[in-house]
């Protein structure tokens, strides 16, 4: 993901993360739930939602590490849009190829969470033209979406 405050504000992106992902699991350090910062005022505003988490989360403990954003490495190929890559006639339908094109599509991105279901439905039905899906795969995108829903309409 790429973070841009023009669009979005930290504060948001954090909002999102605690909103869409179990923050007491053990992982493996790969695997590991992260919070990365850049500067003094993320890592104010990193562990000041770290807090107010662990006061909602009193059965399990959190697991999730605020730590400086340092050198980032891409996974590999085959964790990149995994939701997606369950869906193999999907990609082949949307004509992208694996590797570099599929980790750098938008397009990718965007059926990737809903096929996962995540997003909205109206936000879906706002874009899926304009991802390139046709009737067919549109529909089967509704129907992975609905059955994988995460969130609320």
């Amino acid at each position: 993901m790429d973070f841009d405050p023009e669009v979005t504000s930290y504060d948001n992106l954090l909002k999102m993360f605690w909103n869409n992902h179990n923050p007491s699991v053990k992982c493996k350090r790969q695997y590991m739930s992260a919070i990365f910062y850049h500067d003094e005022e993320q890592k104010g505003l990193a562990e000041s939602s770290l807090e107010a988490m662990k006061a909602k989360h009193s059965v399990k403990p959190i697991t999730t590490l605020v730590l400086p954003a340092e050198k980032f490495f891409v996974a590999e190929d085959y964790h990149q849009k995994y939701l997606l890559q369950q869906h193999g006639w999907l990609i082949s339908a949307l004509d992208i190829s694996p590797g570099y094109e599929l980790n750098e599509s938008h397009v990718a991105a965007r059926v990737n969470g809903f096929v996962g279901g995540y997003g909205k439905k109206a936000d879906f039905e706002a874009e899926w033209q304009k991802l390139g899906l046709n009737e067919k795969m549109a529909e089967y995108v509704r129907d992975q979406h609905t059955k994988n829903f995460r969130g609320s309409s």
